[in-house]
């Protein structure tokens, strides 16, 4: 297996301390702290490893404080129902004696129903679409170090963004954006796992949407982003092995916050899960920005 991928999938194996109590590492992917996805497929594994015969269908989950990337962080499941058909976890992540991270999932014992569901937007396949590391070196030169890190570190999954990606113009657009994501190589068959997995990666490129349409991003340092909560479902089965369509939107910006949800689809056109997620999102007044990163002169 991939190198990269294989590190994630020890990330998402908790040690477990006692009953219900589980430990787990970090990885520095250049963010500020504790990639919130990293987080968030932890917990879900927690979670997971306290259940029997159920499928998660559905996670919920605050962001209280920044994860420290150096210290391991411990989650606590409380297993708070098992019902006939639904069993409802709660998980407590908690770093230096304080919590960092709340989250519920529920589970379900799998049964049939009715089915409906939206329909796959129309966009370009995987195939022939750049990946999101295939970077021009002019400019890629010229980025600031955390997104030239962003883009050329190696990763577990794949991205290819349906949009191209323009890296040396600062634009307004629509607060739309469809990518391809893949694992980088083959995974075992445990749903449980791609579920781990998906709230993983979920947490990648949401909340950036809801800055398209004012010509800000991330890496060129005019603006600070950080997740506030996350909400996922899974709907059907999936394989993150596979190719999924993550369709983005942000209906909205507002208070300092931005809103943006998502649709997974398989390439066959099928919805397997959606997420939403609010984050904080603050413009940082560019002047003030260069007189913070000018050397000062010695007196």
């Amino acid at each position: 297996m991939h190198a990269v991928l294989k590190d994630l999938l020890v990330l998402l194996e908790l040690e477990a301390v006692e009953d219900n109590i589980f430990r787990g590492e970090s990885r520095d992917i250049g963010s500020a702290q504790v990639f919130g996805g990293q987080v968030l497929g932890q917990a879900l594994s927690a979670a997971h490893s306290t259940v029997e015969g159920r499928v998660a269908h559905s996670l919920h989950a605050y962001f209280l404080r920044r994860g420290d990337v150096n210290a391991p962080i411990v989650y606590e499941v409380d297993r708070s129902r098992d019902g006939g058909t639904f069993s409802v976890r709660r998980v407590v992540a908690i770093q230096h004696g304080r919590p960092i991270f709340n989250l519920a999932a529920s589970f379900q014992k799998p049964e049939s129903g009715l089915e409906h569901q939206a329909e796959m937007p129309q966009v370009k396949g995987p195939e022939g679409l750049p990946g999101l590391s295939d970077v021009d070196p002019n400019t890629l030169a010229k980025m600031p170090e955390k997104l030239k890190r962003f883009l050329t570190d190696r990763r577990p999954f794949e991205f290819r963004p349906v949009q191209p990606l323009r890296f040396d113009v600062v634009e307004k657009l629509p607060p739309v954006r469809q990518v391809w994501i893949r694992a980088v190589d083959k995974l075992p068959n445990t749903l449980a796992l791609h579920q781990n997995l998906l709230a993983y990666v979920s947490d990648y490129e949401l909340l950036g949407t809801s800055t398209l349409p004012h010509g800000l991003r991330f890496g060129r340092g005019n603006v600070m982003m950080a997740s506030l909560d996350h909400a996922l479902w899974f709907h059907r089965d999936f394989r993150v092995d596979d190719w999924l369509l993550y369709s983005l939107e942000s209906p909205n910006a507002a208070g300092a916050r931005g809103f943006a949800r998502g649709q997974f689809f398989n390439e066959a056109g099928t919805l397997v899960a959606s997420s939403a997620q609010e984050g904080l999102v603050r413009v940082i007044d560019e002047q003030k920005r260069r007189t913070r990163s000018e050397p000062r002169l010695q007196e």
